[in-house]
């Protein structure tokens, strides 16, 4: 180990030997062991969190943290001040996936296939006194054996965040501001996400800022969306064609539960519908409220947007809601009843466009194999989770599924057209069950397994579409 921890590493494109860091973790942890009992050490190690950039690191300063291996990259001091440091981080997920029959088989180019998905990253997160932060991220998404790669299966090494942030007081309360390529997301992450599900992660351009006082918080964002190349490395890029900006308010303690609302201006050059297409300018409006009581928990968010795509005008909108029980019980189980909602288009060629737009979706709300697209949609999704351990919870899944309007469509993750199925058939597209295991392996490392099963209704089988098969394998490592 000692020999290894000699031979340096270059992360970033800077170098570091890490030789005089592994001394310095070595006289740290004599210090640390030879030092007198007389005090408690109340300073904890801080977790790897799902935005890495909110991590703070700068714990390690304090030597009665317990040390582990490379913990001299986690905090590198930077000058004389113990509040300015840098951090150097990674994840890394692994995915096979067995997908049977996608678009339920109605596409030529939808097929069975097996194969593995990839995504790696590095980031260093630079603190310069308790105001200042510079953060860095790189990512790779790769797919292998994949027959039909698409823009969210791939992106050859790319910068995913580049960011200067700040923050201090200001008045009674605190301000943030963000600069740079970042990621973002609201809430249950419905609408506006990070993109977790695929492989390759959102980002956005943006300017960013918040102010925080006693419950509540303003925010403020101006975002032009990362367009995803996958020819070659650092060929990402976003431009004036798509653009989501807004404002933004949260406040907790609104009665039981926690309130919050958005309002934002998504534009997009020669957006294409069933029944429209041109300019899209969508003016969104959004509230969501949850909380919980006693044994109850529940979440529900809505979505009303207007504008226009070309010459027609946009009338569009969505529900979502998640309620649940949990019993005081071994295995703590909880009870769970998911169901959605979002428009369709009624009318065709009545000068009005009603498909719902979903904007940023995470990928998974309803499932890793995306059969569910919130668009003409409605969704009801019973469940029971139990945890047999700590490390452990296991999800059980049953959901139907029906359309708004037989005029439009049946949509399947990232706005997908099911072929032919407008204006065929009746509303009843099918249903599905859901089984989902995530094991805390160790420290850091996750295991998640995820199996669906669709069973189509009538209305495709007629087009010759055929029941859909999914399943999932992932270990997830963040350091």
């Amino acid at each position: 180990m000692q020999l290894a921890a000699c031979t340096g590493i270059a992360v970033a494109g800077l170098a570091f030997g890490l030789c005089q860091n592994a001394r310095a973790d070595n006289e740290a942890q004599q210090r640390q062991e030879t030092a007198a009992p007389e005090q408690t050490c109340t300073a904890k190690r801080p977790t790897v969190m799902f935005n890495r950039w909110q991590e703070d690191w700068s714990v390690l300063k304090n030597p009665c943290v317990p040390r582990k291996p490379l913990d001299s990259l986690k905090y590198i001091p930077v000058g004389g001040d113990p509040e300015s440091y840098l951090s150097l981080g990674a994840n890394l997920r692994e995915r096979v996936e067995v997908s049977e029959s996608p678009l339920f088989g109605l596409s030529p180019t939808a097929k069975s296939d097996t194969y593995l998905i990839q995504r790696a990253q590095v980031h260093a997160d630079a603190h310069i006194s308790p105001y200042l932060q510079f953060f860095v991220q790189f990512e790779d998404a790769r797919a292998f054996d994949k027959d039909v790669v698409r823009p969210t299966d791939k992106n050859p090494l790319d910068l995913e965040q580049a960011f200067v942030a700040w923050v201090s007081p200001l008045g009674p309360g605190t301000i943030k501001l963000r600069v740079g390529r970042q990621e973002m997301a609201f809430d249950l992450q419905r609408f506006i996400s990070v993109r977790d599900g695929p492989n390759v992660r959102q980002a956005y351009d943006a300017l960013w800022a918040d102010y925080e006082y006693a419950k509540w918080r303003f925010i403020a964002y101006a975002t032009r969306p990362v367009q995803y190349r996958d020819v070659s490395a650092f060929d990402d890029t976003s431009n004036r064609h798509l653009t989501f900006s807004g404002v933004r308010f949260e406040r907790q303690d609104a009665g039981p539960g926690d309130l919050s609302g958005y309002y934002s201006l998504y534009t997009r050059a020669d957006a294409q519908f069933l029944d429209a297409q041109g300019d899209e300018h969508r003016n969104v409006f959004d509230l969501r409220y949850t909380g919980k009581a006693a044994a109850f928990d529940y979440d529900l968010e809505s979505m009303y947007q207007t504008g226009h795509v070309g010459n027609k005008t946009i009338a569009a909108w969505a529900v979502g809601s998640l309620f649940g029980y949990t019993l005081a019980s071994p295995w703590t189980p909880r009870f769970g009843l998911q169901i959605d909602a979002a428009s369709g288009d009624r009318h065709p060629n009545d000068g009005r466009v009603e498909t719902f737009n979903p904007l940023f979706p995470n990928g998974y709300y309803f499932t890793l194999a995306g059969y569910t697209g919130y668009a003409n949609l409605i969704h009801v999704k019973p469940s029971l989770t139990l945890k047999p351990s700590s490390k452990l919870s296991l999800l059980f899944a049953f959901a139907f599924q029906w359309r708004v309007t037989t005029n439009d469509a049946i949509y399947q993750q990232g706005s997908a057209v099911v072929p032919g199925t407008a204006g065929h058939g009746t509303r009843w597209t099918g249903t599905y069950a859901q089984i989902r295991a995530d094991w805390a392996v160790a420290t850091n490392l996750i295991a998640s397994v995820e199996a669906v099963h669709f069973q189509i209704g009538d209305s495709i089988r007629q087009l010759g579409g055929s029941n859909s098969d999914y399943i999932g394998v992932e270990l997830k490592y963040g350091w």
